[in-house]
Order: structure tokens, then sequence, then C-alpha cells
């Protein structure tokens, strides 16, 4: 039964991925992660609690994990399907979508985790501040740092 609640988190689990990664490799390749760990660890899980959060908070000490196991960072660059849709009529949003990701990627590791929880997969402060196990207070001005400092990149862009 528990396998099938975690496979119905699968959607939230890789849009909460691809917000931390912004990479779908990496994404899968963490939520791959988090599956296993999950599954392997279900008796870690306390019936009556949310799945979700639970779930979440694998995926973000899985990421943790990986992020401090890289010896070098690598610098991002667009995959080469996001030039699909040059000269499509799409093409204004799709750049608006490449300028918020670009400027999510530049925030730090922090942030991005408030971003991916709570603007991106909608999760409320309380949740959010579960998973990352934190105090409300200093999610919400995490978050409130964040939305500054992306308005501010996204108003340098040229």
């Amino acid at each position: 039964m528990l396998d099938k609640d975690i496979a119905a988190l699968l959607p939230r689990m890789r849009r909460f991925a691809r917000a931390l990664t912004f990479h779908r490799e990496d994404a899968d390749d963490l939520v791959q992660i988090a599956m296993e760990r999950a599954l392997g660890r279900s008796e870690q899980w306390e019936p009556g609690t949310r799945l979700d959060s639970w779930i979440f908070r694998i995926i973000k000490n899985a990421w943790i994990d990986e992020v401090r196991s890289r010896t070098r960072r690598a610098e991002l660059f667009a995959p080469e399907e996001e030039g699909e849709h040059v000269g499509d009529n799409q093409a204004a949003a799709h750049q608006q979508r490449l300028a918020v990701q670009k400027a999510i990627s530049l925030l730090t590791e922090e942030h991005r985790l408030v971003v991916g929880l709570v603007l991106v997969d909608g999760l409320p402060y309380k949740e959010a501040a579960e998973v990352l196990e934190i105090p409300v207070g200093t999610l919400t001005s995490r978050l409130a740092r964040a939305r500054d400092a992306l308005q501010q990149l996204l108003a340098d862009k040229p």
C-alpha cells in the first residue's frame, strides 16, 4: 500500500527534484534515489504523518549528499533540447521560463530549497519548514530573501 502512495507522489517528487537540480537527468536520478531510500526504509515512516513531507525530506537530504559528493561544480548550460523552440510562437514564454530557471539556479542552496518547496510545489509553510527541519519563521525569512533575490536577478537580466 505504501509503495502505491509513494508512486502517486512521483509527479510532485519530480517537480521538486527539478527545482533543486535544474537538470532533467539529475532530477530523475534524485527521484530514483529517493524512491529507493523510501521503499528500503519504509519502516521509518510513521503512519498518520504526511507521506509527502517525509519523501521531500528524503529528496532534500539525497540532494545535499549529492552536492557534497561532487568534487567540482560544472557551469550551467541550457540542455540541448532547450533550442527546440527557437522561432516558435511560444519563444517569448520559453525565454522567460529560461530566465526564471537561470535566476533560480543563481540562488543559494537554502533559497532554492524554500523556493522549490513553497513556490514550485506549493507546500504550506509549516510543512515546508518540517521538511527542511527549520522553524517556520526561518522559512518565511528565507523565502522573502529568495523572492527579493529573484526579483533583483530578473530585473537585471539583459
